[in-house]
């Protein structure tokens, strides 16, 4: 009889994961669905991108590639980091994977040890949490309020330090919410961590490049080069470049913690696949004219959905990054998950309920906008109806 391990009982199914696979089954049925569930682009794969994995293929690259990744892509990375974030890494700093999830995933179980404890800005991307729980860790929340735009205060990370916190991670521009940090917040966030010198730093970055109004980017070891010998910092060219399903992550960091990652990497995925690499090479290479188109129509996506969920009578922060609204559903009475469980049933539109992602997220459901326009006026109008029958 098949037992479940233990390392698996405190693991939930991914909330966005369980909804994506329910619009999918309803549409195999024949039911009409707007999906704001995903946190995918909608736009294509860019077409030198694919052109290059083809390339790629046809000269004969379909054999196992170094694990770490191949050199012309880690050379890449390299320049990007220096390009875009004033870092300067090594070629045996940069490590590539099948997606930034298995970066964090194997930075998890090559570091911590059963009570370890890793520090999570609440709301946040519950796979952190479930990563952690499997490494045998504890998930510490740190709630990072509305009233503080969704912010992760130095105070409350300070509080929530113990000799047991082995990682902080930060991901700002934030899924689910939205928000950005800007570099005077984050430079509070590096000075309570110059004063824990046994905390490791996840920065996840994957949503860099989405940033609206001029808001501005900066990571954490930018900010304070002196945690970069302690920090990972994960990137990839899934949402920036729409390439999801090409499975192109990175990450850089000093070379004993990816020499430690690298022992996981191995007996897990092994390696990134080798035409995704060449495809992700080409994006890092030619792909900012792409970039600027794709956040342009975000960037107009989240005016409309903000504006029509606040005319509707919803309270919503408004993102300054990814591509997330992050409406409060309270004055409805309902809970998130109620609110997210009728809207499917009643108006057909697939949201995902904000209890998925940690401390802070009920009374809020997460809307993405990486759809086309014609979905978003229909999901508004749903919407709006909806909230019109459950709070009148």
């Amino acid at each position: 009889m098949f037992e479940v391990a233990e390392r698996l009982r405190n693991v939930k199914v991914s909330a966005s994961a369980a909804m994506t696979r329910k619009v999918r089954e309803l549409r195999a049925e024949g039911v009409k669905i707007v999906g704001l569930s995903s946190g995918e682009p909608d736009f294509p794969t860019p077409a030198h991108a694919i052109a290059a994995a083809h390339a790629a293929a046809l000269a004969g690259d379909t054999k196992y590639p170094p694990q770490d990744g191949v050199r012309p892509l880690k050379e890449a990375i390299r320049r990007k980091f220096k390009r875009d974030n004033n870092l300067d890494y090594a070629l045996d700093e940069v490590m590539v994977s099948n997606g930034s999830k298995q970066i964090m995933y194997d930075a998890l179980m090559a570091s911590v040890n059963p009570g370890d404890e890793v520090i999570i800005p609440a709301p946040g991307w519950i796979s952190y949490a479930d990563q952690a729980t499997v490494a045998g860790a504890r998930p510490v929340f740190v709630s990072c309020p509305e009233n503080n735009q969704f912010k992760l205060r130095a105070a409350d990370l300070e509080a929530a330090i113990t000799p047991r916190t082995k990682w902080v991670v930060l991901n700002f521009p934030n899924n689910p919410t939205g928000a950005v940090c800007s570099r005077a917040e984050m430079r509070e966030i590096a000075d309570v961590l110059l004063r824990h010198p046994h905390v490791l730093i996840m920065a996840d970055d994957v949503y860099e490049h989405l940033i609206y109004d001029d808001f501005g980017f900066c990571t954490i070891a930018e900010v304070e080069p002196k945690l970069k010998e302690r920090t990972l910092t994960v990137n990839g060219a899934s949402k920036a470049y729409a390439m999801t399903g090409w499975r192109g992550g990175y990450a850089a960091a000093p070379q004993d913690i990816l020499e430690a990652m690298g022992k996981v990497h191995q007996y897990t995925i092994m390696c990134a696949p080798t035409a995704g690499q060449y495809a992700a090479l080409e994006a890092l290479k030619e792909g900012e004219a792409d970039i600027l188109e794709m956040v342009e129509e975000y960037d107009h996506r989240r005016r409309v959905i903000v504006a029509g969920l606040r005319q509707m009578g919803l309270d919503c922060f408004e993102p300054r990054g990814a591509f997330y609204a992050f409406p409060s559903i309270r004055s409805t009475g309902l809970s998130s998950e109620e609110f997210a469980e009728r809207l499917l049933v009643e108006e057909k539109v697939a949201v995902v309920p904000g209890t998925a992602f940690g401390t802070c997220g009920e009374g809020h459901v997460r809307c993405c906008y990486a759809t086309s326009m014609d979905n978003i006026e229909r999901a508004l109008e749903r919407i709006g109806r909806f909230v019109e029958k459950t709070t009148r």
